[in-house]
């Protein structure tokens, strides 16, 4: 069998063609019973609009990109799934651009790409949403686009955003660890250049002084968002006298503490009564992990598809709202945190 067509869904629902595209477009200019009645037409038929086709008719393009450089898998594949949920939703095509953010040419290949691939516009997500001179050069030749950064609350800087406050969540495991009754809390870094790792660290530090901890330098570990990196960098804190030694250990995402369950297991230590272990992120590997990783949960594909709905609202509303949304990542307690073992 075929499948169903533009021209299908209008004899189906007793409108033009031009009503259909607006429905399909989003367009408010349509009366709410007659936008029913096409998309009850729509459903009934397994209609789906080609974005390519709907491209090559307009003089709109019904295609965006997601461009990312993350070496975390699972944060990748989710933010895919998300920014793909939300336009299967709208009917547009997605370009998925893989790259590397600390290339000189990055807002030149962007650029390329955009016109090239005839885009609408980009979801940025980070470390690239974080890039002044990128921001600077798409604004230049009009590109539109969404950023997902790290962030407190809305910059207010003119460019639109999902926001996620890392900075709260982190304070509040860190916080979690303390009421435990920790007082040497390791901390490892994620990447330098992702605007996440300062203010995952600033809250732990906020934290630490609200409840009168003083910081301790050999307790702070530069890295990555690695495993690899967290297994090492656990080895290292994992060594110092007993004394100095952590009771507990955060690291930046949930690969970094799988890393440190593997490092504390590789020399004996029981999790988590030698030795408490948090991530962040909620991802696969805190689920997985044995006993199962106290973490934060964001959700990386919902994020992903708010800012893809909102990027295309823009392009198709002339006043798609706020320019900016926050997500709030949520403390989740598991097996991996408990109190220090007296004595």
């Amino acid at each position: 069998m075929r499948s169903p067509t533009i021209k299908d869904v209008a004899r189906h629902a007793g409108v033009s063609l031009k009503t259909v595209s607006r429905v399909i477009n989003h367009e408010a200019a349509v009366r709410s019973e007659t936008r029913e009645k096409v998309e009850r037409a729509i459903a009934q038929l397994g209609y789906r609009p080609d974005p390519s086709a709907r491209s090559l008719r307009s003089t709109h393009s019904f295609a965006i990109g997601l461009v990312y450089d993350n070496p975390n898998a699972h944060y990748v594949i989710d933010m895919q799934n998300g920014v793909l949920s939300a336009c299967r939703e709208r009917g547009f095509g997605l370009q998925i651009h893989p790259c590397d953010a600390t290339s000189p040419k990055l807002a030149e290949e962007l650029v390329a790409l955009v016109k090239r691939s005839r885009l609408a516009g980009l979801v940025l997500a980070p470390p690239m949403s974080e890039q002044a001179p990128l921001i600077a050069m798409l604004k230049a030749h009009d590109i539109a686009f969404v950023r997902i950064i790290s962030s407190r609350e809305d910059p207010h800087d003119g460019s639109p955003c999902v926001y996620i406050d890392d900075r709260h969540a982190a304070y509040a495991i860190t916080e979690h660890l303390i009421q435990l009754g920790h007082t040497r809390i390791g901390f490892l870094w994620g990447e330098p250049h992702h605007r996440s790792s300062p203010e995952r660290y600033q809250g732990y530090a906020d934290a630490l002084k609200d409840y009168g901890l003083p910081p301790n330098r050999k307790l702070v570990l530069p890295g990555r968002y690695a495993f690899d990196d967290g297994f090492r960098s656990a080895r290292k804190l994992l060594a110092l006298k007993d004394k100095e030694r952590p009771t507990a250990i955060f690291g930046s995402n949930d690969e970094i503490a799988a890393g440190v369950l593997a490092a504390a297991r590789s020399i004996g230590l029981d999790v988590p009564w030698d030795l408490s272990i948090a991530g962040f992120e909620d991802s696969p590997f805190s689920k997985q992990a044995w006993p199962a990783l106290t973490t934060a949960r964001q959700s990386i594909a919902e994020v992903g598809r708010h800012a893809a709905l909102r990027l295309m609202r823009s392009l198709q509303q002339p006043d798609p709202g706020p320019a900016s949304e926050g997500f709030l990542p949520e403390l989740v307690v598991r097996g991996s945190t408990a109190p220090p073992r007296q004595g």
